[in-house]
């Protein structure tokens, strides 16, 4: 049994049921003989694998969801080897580079390589003759090195007649200015809360759930509350629709959707409370605890930091001075989180810092 992200996830085109102008645009992309390199950005949970998927299939057809799992190996610089998982199909490759940190470099340039050492050629479907290229995917684009960066744009000039490159991330602020250059741009946005609303009606039609009541102002106010506590965030939303129906044979649309918050936000706020109580070397070590303790659980330092910067504005919202403050040592601990390695260096210095400012200024 699949979860309903993936059950009721949209194969073509013609099934994306919101930003209409974006996908008009892929389609056109996709019929032109001339595809062009993208670098497709938004927020979490808007919907930018889907929309990539789904251009996969019209250029290619449904072959592309016949996925694989290949290990590749490389070798630094220094005789290291390493071991790189890459999702593929016969007409492209998934591949999240960052995993290898900052040798990143390496797998871009020789798996890259590899790639555009043979043409692509679709003897099965002559329709489809003109897409001789293979499609790489680079996830989590904006996590890569400066190096990494380097590499992948000498790649996108001399390998473009043989692969073409799609990056996807949610930010566009860490990728190189000729990167940009030579790439589309592309924004998925998060859907609307009316969007969400049909989607969610649409899954409880297909899921024949029972509600408390047949009301369906009430229903969509119910659907609304679950698309603002998941911040528009479909994949959450669904999760978190999916969560109340199993846990509920009949589910009571007045209950306090809260309760579908997930435990690490929870975390966070308390440690922001502690944060506001509390400026000492004490509280400090606490948090270091608990900071190893969702970095161990994969939880991204920057969502980590992103998040507490935004319960720490909540707590001290009649304060602008501190709150501009607080912004601009989250934005100086941001950059350093994505020039270092240690992300739990960066995240107790934001920690300390704040602490400081709020000792200051409170």
């Amino acid at each position: 049994m699949s979860l309903w992200v993936d059950k009721y996830r949209p194969r073509t085109l013609d099934q994306l049921t919101y930003h209409d102008s974006i996908t008009n645009s892929l389609r056109a992309l996709a019929k032109s003989g001339d595809f062009p390199h993208l670098l497709v950005y938004g927020p979490s949970g808007s919907g930018k694998k889907t929309r990539i998927y789904c251009t996969l299939n019209e250029i290619f057809g449904p072959q592309v969801e016949k996925l694989k799992i290949d290990v590749k190996n490389f070798v630094t610089s220094s005789n290291r080897k390493l071991e790189f998982n890459v999702l593929s199909s016969s007409n492209h490759l998934e591949i999240t580079p960052s995993d290898m940190g900052n040798n990143d470099r390496v797998v871009i340039q020789d798996l890259l390589k590899d790639v555009a050492s043979t043409e692509q050629v679709d003897f099965a479907n002559q329709l489809r003759a003109k897409h001789r290229f293979k499609i790489v995917i680079i996830n989590e684009a904006d996590s890569l090195s400066r190096d990494a960066q380097a590499a992948l744009r000498r790649t996108m000039e001399k390998y473009s007649s043989n692969i073409r490159l799609i990056l996807v991330c949610n930010s566009i602020s860490n990728i190189i200015a000729p990167i940009k250059s030579r790439t589309l741009l592309v924004r998925i946005p998060s859907p609307s809360v009316d969007d969400i609303n049909h989607i969610l009606g649409h899954v409880a039609e297909k899921e024949s759930l029972k509600f408390s009541t047949h009301n369906d102002s009430e229903i969509n106010h119910f659907y609304s509350k679950v698309a603002e506590t998941s911040n528009r965030n479909l994949r959450r939303c669904l999760l978190s629709f999916e969560t109340i129906s199993m846990q509920n044979e009949t589910i009571n649309v007045r209950s306090d959707v809260a309760k579908i918050a997930l435990d690490w936000e929870a975390i966070i706020r308390n440690m922001a409370i502690s944060i506001q109580k509390n400026q000492n070397v004490a509280t400090l070590a606490k948090t270091r605890v608990v900071l190893y303790e969702l970095l161990s659980h994969c939880i991204p330092a920057r969502i980590i930091l992103k998040t507490l910067l935004f319960d720490l504005i909540d707590i001290f919202s009649n304060n602008n001075e501190l709150v501009l403050e607080l912004i601009n040592q989250a934005s100086i601990f941001d950059e350093r989180l994505s020039l270092g390695l240690k992300s739990i260096f960066h995240l107790e210095g934001f920690v300390a810092k704040s602490m400081v400012s709020i000792s200051n200024l409170k």
